[in-house]
């Protein structure tokens, strides 16, 4: 087990970090933006398990709700397990890709097609889209967008040094926009809401 006894080091005082290897680089490197935004997508969906388990049970008047006891369920030991996992690859990143060392558990073609596995499995509940889906809704929707995009924001900068990273962690990182956006759905479908349509220009 990691045992943390000191956060602050001062070594980073002036603008440098260390990576896993112990080699140290600008805080401004890209291997230290995309850990990052990998760091940043975790922290959002912790964000988003916190909105979800805080969907009261109860109506006002004493009913209960439709659908949250269904939306816990199914998003805290989901989303928990999203949260380690890119815990493992927020470490992989921080490893020039010969560096990686021999005793890190890496996110592998198994995660990868799981996430795929779950994502069918809420499609099949889903009515088709028939427009684009615009970006807000109630506490833990809005946030589950949020997430996708900065999501997409890892890819991107993953993308930029694809030659220097796992070709499995990008695919992983790509699927697991597609999970959010389509989890976002299913929490909507279950919470009985409404999705707001994106309506072109010439109807509105």
């Amino acid at each position: 087990m990691v045992r943390i006894t000191r956060v602050h080091t001062g070594g980073g005082d002036l603008g440098e970090t260390s990576l896993v290897d112990g080699s140290r680089v600008s805080k401004s490197d890209k291997r230290i933006e995309i850990v990052g935004n990998c760091d940043e997508v975790n922290a959002l969906l912790g964000i988003v398990l916190m909105e979800c388990m805080r969907l009261p049970d109860i109506h006002s008047d004493g009913r209960e709700r439709v659908g949250v006891k269904d939306v816990k369920r199914v998003c805290a030991p989901h989303l928990l397990r999203l949260q380690s996992e890119l815990f493992d690859l927020g470490a992989e990143l921080a490893c020039p890709i010969d560096k990686i060392p021999k005793y890190m558990q890496l996110v592998d073609k198994e995660d990868s097609d799981r996430l795929c596995d779950e994502m069918d499995n809420w499609i099949e509940e889903l009515p088709p889209l028939e427009s684009f889906i615009l970006p807000t809704g109630s506490g833990p929707v809005a946030q589950m967008h949020l997430a996708r995009t900065v999501t997409r924001r890892l890819e991107r900068s993953m993308v930029s040094m694809k030659d220097e990273i796992r070709p499995l962690a990008l695919q992983y990182v790509n699927r697991l926009s597609d999970w959010i956006f389509v989890l976002t759905r299913w929490v909507s479908l279950t919470l009985k809401e409404e999705e707001t349509l994106w309506i072109p220009k010439g109807r509105r």
